[in-house]
């Protein structure tokens, strides 16, 4: 059985919806503001474009980052709304799971044929001290 198997199963099914009603080109922005909409119709609990602290030596940095959605309080979502995923997404997602210490993370990309997703999941061995 997968980490948050349930909850991840009901987000991804909520970005179909979307994905199924407004189909590919348009920008991360629409994207973003109608998962919001689906994730309320869904009972899906969300924070939208969540706050994410970076530390340096236990230090907090004054950059910050903001991750698209935190779902579940556990499950950081990850917009994209370009022509294919790369390396530098899946990076980006799991630098964001080190930042909040959460483990499980969904990179989703509105922008091809059909929806694409991945989940990442930060191993205990990963995680940045």
């Amino acid at each position: 059985m997968l980490l948050y198997e349930e909850e991840t199963g009901k987000i991804l099914n909520a970005c179909m919806n979307v994905f199924d009603e407004l189909g590919n080109g348009f920008l991360e922005a629409v994207y973003q503001e109608a998962l919001a909409i689906e994730f309320e119709e869904m009972h899906i609990p969300f924070e939208r474009e969540a706050k994410i602290n970076i530390f340096y030596r236990g230090k907090k940095l004054d950059k910050e980052y903001y991750a698209d959605f935190i779902c579940y309080d556990k499950i950081i979502v990850d917009l994209k709304a370009i022509s294919k995923l790369v390396n530098a997404n899946k990076a980006q997602v799991i630098n964001y799971l080190h930042g909040t210490k959460l483990l499980v993370g969904l990179l989703v990309n509105f922008d091809e044929s059909s929806l694409k997703w991945e989940r990442l999941i930060l191993l205990k061995n990963d995680k940045k001290e």
